[in-house]
């Protein structure tokens, strides 16, 4: 037998070819555009061809706070017929357009700070930084106060919750690398001090609350190498520093005359002397 070659033959690419009817429809084409006033549309700028007897005609947008943005009118016509109809009108925006910033879902755009008094945050049921309190959750604290207790909480942090804020921690303004961390004594670290309060479970090692009343970060937590100045071993050398005392200089080489003023009815030097009744 013979080789009888290719027994099918590839899909057509050939780009389609404008339409000069169509694409001659501008007028038709900028009279479909009736959402806005004639005045809101701007020139023609092209005229792309989208398949057989097809062509969008793309008109300049002059609407206020659309810069950028192009009107897009798609036309076609019948086999042999000159009568070109509308198939849709469109505003799309163009490269250089000014848009919108996508849409977030509202739990990725909450910040710390954003919930206010009232407020309701719901934690969804699949939430992975959270785990059912009747499975172990790797946390011996946990686990010793839920079997002790028969009635543990509904849930309780997982393994990716605790590290999750553990790493939040360890990175914000309590952490290691905070100003006032920076700036404190190399040996002034929380974890020997004694306003340190350990937490309990797989945090205690790293992680305990501040109960210095004079430290910024009382009441809060702090990791065991964060550091400030108030730690509870700083020592200040409270001795005032030594006083130079110059020695006194006495200058006996000149002698200033001072007048005194007499009381009255005091003795002049002028005077004579009187007499006191006896020789």
């Amino acid at each position: 037998m013979g080789n009888n070659g290719r027994v099918t033959r590839p899909a057509s690419t050939r780009a389609a070819r404008l339409d000069q009817v169509c694409a001659a429809a501008v007028e038709v084409a900028r009279d479909a555009i009736t959402e806005v006033e004639p005045t809101d549309v701007g020139d023609h700028l092209r005229a792309v061809a989208e398949g057989d007897r097809v062509v969008t005609h793309y008109f300049e947008c002059r609407l206020a706070g659309y810069l950028g943005w192009r009107w897009a009118v798609t036309v076609t016509r019948v086999p042999r017929s000159r009568h070109v109809t509308v198939c849709e009108t469109v505003l799309l925006p163009g490269s250089d357009a000014l848009l919108a910033p996508g849409w977030v879902p509202w739990q990725e755009r909450l910040k710390p700070g954003d919930l206010g008094p009232g407020d309701l945050l719901p934690t969804p049921p699949d939430d992975e930084r959270l785990t059912p309190g009747y499975l172990l959750s790797d946390d011996p604290a946990v686990e010793e106060i839920s079997w002790e207790l028969g009635l543990g909480r509904p849930r309780v942090l997982s393994r990716e919750g605790r590290a999750e804020a553990a790493q939040r921690w360890y990175d914000g303004d309590h952490g290691p690398s905070a100003p006032i961390s920076v700036g404190a004594p190399a040996a002034a670290r929380c974890g020997t001090c004694g306003f340190y309060l350990p937490l309990a479970g797989a945090l205690r090692q790293n992680f305990g609350a501040c109960g210095n009343f004079y430290a910024p970060d009382d009441g809060r937590v702090v990791s065991a190498d964060h550091g400030c100045g108030a730690h509870s071993e700083t020592l200040v050398d409270a001795a005032e520093p030594p006083v130079d005392e110059l020695p006194t200089v006495y200058d006996d080489s000149a002698v200033e005359a001072v007048t005194v003023s007499r009381a009255p009815g005091s003795v002049a030097a002028a005077e004579p002397a009187e007499p006191y009744g006896h020789p």
